[in-house]
């Protein structure tokens, strides 16, 4: 049992039909059909009487309305408890790579949070792409454009990308840090490919598993500009930059593309990147 089948209960004993219960759930007749008489068989009980055409409400059903009213009343409780904080009220789920979410979502973090103190982010983060679903994250940002689904996309960036190698090594090409298999149509490994790279004997898609490499001064690899930093003015290392640049994705949830919250903080994670593109 849960809150929706609830509100389909409600539905039915105010609209009288499960045709108006689907209008104003908007959701279809025949699944407001479908999802009562599961509900009836879980709880072992009749909870409306076909009379005259309308479903009439058991005494059973009266007993459960009673309940579903106090509910009610305790979310629209909590409902309130946002009013007493100045501007939009939420919980962001944002799913992302480590490298976003430390580069450059976190170093501004604090100072959005301090200024929006009805809102609360949560960084889901992890080498790879997080998976995106409407049950697991509110956005995402994506470093490859995703395939079609039931979400907003738009491009949030260009990143540069930039090919370290050290300027000297002693005795012996230097390890190549390369992708896997995998990941043979991003920028990074075609570039690597052309390159036709040698001693490739390290794999991975992990940026600060190639950065830490490529500081010791002993291996090669591409990182995208926001992970570059001291990287660039080392003068052990040969920095080249890559034709190609790697498109950043925004993927928003369709049902918060109008939330204040929502659209608050898609503004914070643009501002984030908007120096990224520059030419």
């Amino acid at each position: 049992m849960n809150w929706d089948d609830l509100r389909i209960i409600a539905a039915v004993r105010d609209e009288g039909t499960y045709a108006g219960a689907s209008a104003r759930l908007r959701i279809d007749e025949t699944t407001v059909g479908r999802r009562l008489a599961r509900i009836q068989r879980d709880l072992g009980v009749p909870l409306f009487d076909a009379v005259d055409g309308l479903r009439r409400p058991t005494r059973h059903c009266e007993a459960v309305l009673e309940h579903v009213g106090a509910m009610a009343a305790h979310v629209a409780a909590i409902d309130r408890i946002g009013e007493s904080q100045p501007g939009p009220v939420g919980r962001l789920r944002i799913a992302s790579t480590n490298m976003v979410a430390e580069e450059l979502l976190a170093p501004h973090a604090s100072a959005f949070l301090r200024d929006h103190p009805g809102l609360t982010l949560q960084f889901l983060t992890a080498s790879g792409n997080v998976k995106f679903s409407r049950w697991q994250a509110d956005l995402a940002i994506r470093l490859r454009k995703p395939e079609k689904g039931d979400f907003t996309i738009s491009k949030l960036a260009d990143l540069r990308l930039y090919f370290f190698e050290p300027v000297e090594i002693p005795n012996d090409e230097p390890i190549a840090c390369v992708f896997p298999d995998e990941l043979e149509a991003i920028p990074e490994a075609q570039f690597l490919r052309a390159r036709r790279v040698k001693n490739a004997r390290c794999v991975t898609d992990n940026v600060r598993i190639v950065r830490t490499m490529i500081q010791s001064h002993q291996a090669s690899g591409v990182l995208p500009e926001l992970s570059c930093a001291d990287l660039l003015s080392d003068h052990s290392l040969r920095a080249t930059l890559l034709t190609r640049r790697r498109d950043v994705w925004l993927l928003v949830q369709n049902h918060l593309k109008r939330d204040p919250a929502t659209r608050l903080t898609i503004e914070w994670i643009r501002h984030c990147f908007r120096d990224l593109s520059r030419d």
